[in-house]
């Protein structure tokens, strides 16, 4: 608990001076718009696809899907869909498509009520005899996460995807990212989730507006 503790405190000095005002490149969503043929397979003509697996980006930090699409295209994070699709990109092309998809709304579904409740508690306060730290330190209380210091909104994202990144993070299959300490903690604290209680928590992160 005490390494995670200080994860979290340095994360959150990172917060601090990620939110300081800079002077950023950044997108054109209408350009962007022209450049999402590829993206629309799996991920719809908005960002909210159909399918549970694929992660919705619709109204997600631009940020953060520039910084995925960099690293997918850098080898940081790996994925077979989605490196290939990256490497083609430059990083106007990134910026573009990251501002458009940023600025569509996400589509929201209720949460799963049987696990809603335990899922809530982990989000809120964490499990405290696993060491395990609530959820809502870094992602906020609705999920909105934090674009500056690349902290992704995850409230209103598909459980099944939600899901599916706890359980690579445990087994190191989501072994990429750019952000070392974020994915460190990320890694730590899905060590300590059951099954259980990673499907109750990302159950209840999905319903979050």
């Amino acid at each position: 608990m005490k390494k995670l503790t200080a994860l979290c405190i340095l994360l959150a000095s990172q917060t601090v001076l990620a939110s300081e005002p800079a002077t950023r490149p950044v997108g054109d969503a209408e350009a962007g718009k022209g450049k999402t043929m590829v993206c629309m397979a799996c991920h719809g003509t908005d960002g909210n696809g159909a399918i549970a697996e694929y992660p919705r980006i619709a109204g997600q930090h631009p940020q953060y899907i520039a910084s995925q699409l960099k690293d997918f295209k850098s080898g940081a994070r790996h994925n077979a869909l989605m490196s290939p699709m990256a490497a083609a990109l430059s990083e106007q092309d990134m910026l573009d498509l990251a501002a458009f998809y940023a600025s569509q709304k996400m589509a929201l579904t209720p949460a799963a009520d049987e696990l809603a409740e335990q899922g809530r508690d982990i989000y809120r306060a964490g499990v405290k005899d696993k060491g395990v730290p609530a959820c809502i330190g870094c992602h906020g209380p609705n999920g909105n996460g934090n674009g500056a210091a690349l902290y992704p909104r995850i409230g209103g994202q598909s459980a099944a995807y939600l899901e599916k990144q706890l359980q690579d993070y445990k087994s190191g299959a989501r072994a990429g990212d750019s952000q070392e300490l974020l994915k460190l903690m990320m890694k730590q604290i899905a060590a300590k989730l059951s099954a259980e209680e990673m499907k109750a928590v990302a159950a209840y992160t999905s319903g979050l507006r």
